[in-house]
């Protein structure tokens, strides 16, 4: 893959500043040692992106929990 050119970078990271905050929200995670390397070990394997895998987990664990207050 061809490094990206500034003017790409600079399309990209207005694109992001006028898009992210709208579309999305943001967590800071923490995670125990050695989380994030297991993590990504699996995400490697499967081709999954850490965070497709973080908000796969989270909306997984969302519906058990509505699911047992039913």
């Amino acid at each position: 893959m061809a490094p990206m050119s500034e003017a790409k970078k600079r399309a990209n990271k207005k694109w992001n500043d006028a898009n992210m905050t709208k579309r999305y929200d943001n967590i800071h995670l923490v995670l125990q040692k050695g989380l994030k390397a297991q993590i990504q070990a699996l995400t490697s394997q499967s081709g999954e992106s850490v965070n497709a895998f973080i908000n796969r987990a989270i909306v997984a664990q969302i519906e058990r929990e509505s699911n047992n207050l039913q």
